[in-house]
């Protein structure tokens, strides 16, 4: 797992209800591509945004590598169910469609899909998701693993809750 310190620091200091992330997110991005290159040079790496979130992806590899963004509270849209059916699954049997951002924080489809396996996506994962949609106004990421320069099935997640004034909240999946 990545060390989250600077970043725990810089959210720390804001003071409670900040809405300045910038810093924070100019910190994340900055240590996931230095981490990402370091097994996958090369990469072309883009970011995108979509539904109010942001997206660093991999053009070349065809894989996620990050998803965040603040929760504005739950997303009572109903599911995409026939769009989410389209998308490749990506792993053995047991494996999801999981959501870098929680449909139900207003995730969408498409880019924001990854395989994700299936214990995990409905257990472990879903607490600070919750959290995160219980709480308007707290910074939501993960951050894709590949330890390797090809292949769409991540090896691991780090899923991140950030609130002002409190440190980082940071868990570590694998998958």
């Amino acid at each position: 797992m990545l060390s989250y310190v600077h970043v725990s620091s810089l959210v720390t200091q804001m003071p409670a209800g900040s809405n300045q992330w910038q810093a924070v997110v100019d910190a994340l991005v900055d240590m996931w591509l230095l981490d990402y290159g370091s097994y996958s040079p090369g990469g072309e790496v883009v970011e995108t945004t979509n539904q109010g979130f942001s997206y660093l992806f991999d053009i070349a590899a065809q894989r996620l590598i990050a998803a965040w963004g603040v929760s504005s509270g739950k997303n009572t849209e109903p599911r995409p169910a026939s769009r989410m059916a389209g998308a490749p699954l990506g792993g053995p049997e047991g494996y999801h469609r999981g959501h870098a951002i929680p449909h139900t924080l207003g995730g969408g489809t498409d880019i924001n899909l990854v395989p994700q396996a299936g214990w995990i996506n409905v257990g472990p994962f879903r607490p600070l998701e919750k959290t995160a949609v219980a709480t308007p106004g707290a910074f939501y990421f993960t951050y894709w693993t590949y330890r390797s320069a090809t292949g769409q099935r991540p090896t691991g997640v780090e899923q991140g809750l950030l609130q002002p004034g409190q440190p980082a909240e940071v868990v570590p999946h694998g998958n």
